[in-house]
């Protein structure tokens, strides 16, 4: 597995490349405190400052355990196509109704009542720290590669990782 860091651009790239790919990831808020508080958020955005956005209910637990502590860690895995995305970083809850009609999906009427349903927020996660695993060919092509060491005993480098610092 070869290692490839990326820093500025290139990390906000991938960031975007694989939260929008992969969409759900679990996001885990209670950092300090075991067991972790985690739930399945869909990725409605990642700006060009690398932030990642999603919405949310202003009455849930993990908008709770936001306002307490910010901090959060979101888990993206992407298991078939070998990618998997892990973020560290800063939570805010926004309220903005422009942004929240700008990340407002029609899907997103199977949680709230609308775009100006009284309930719903956005958040805003500001990555701290991030870390990649991917392959470097799509997965037919690392399938491919896989086959051919495994018949000739070659080991081949079918992935890559890295640190993203944004």
């Amino acid at each position: 597995m070869a290692t490839k860091n990326l820093t500025n651009t290139d990390a906000i790239e991938k960031i975007k490349e694989l939260a929008t790919s992969i969409d759900f990831a679990l996001m885990a808020t209670q950092l300090n405190k075991l067991p972790l508080h985690s739930i399945p958020m869909s990725t409605k955005k990642v700006d060009s400052s690398g932030n990642i956005w999603f919405l949310s209910g202003k009455d849930s637990a993990h908008n709770k355990n936001i306002k307490k502590d910010s901090k959060v860690q979101l888990f993206y895995a992407k298991g078939m196509a070998m990618e998997f995305l892990t973020v560290y970083g800063k939570a805010e809850i926004v309220d903005d109704q422009i942004i929240i009609d700008d990340l407002y999906q029609s899907s997103d009427d199977n949680w709230f009542d609308g775009k100006t349903d009284p309930n719903i927020s956005a958040i805003k996660v500001i990555p701290e720290d991030a870390h990649y695993w991917d392959t470097k060919d799509n997965m037919f092509v690392s399938l491919i590669k896989m086959g051919v060491g495994t018949v000739t005993g070659e080991k081949k480098d079918l992935s890559e990782q890295g640190d993203l610092k944004v």
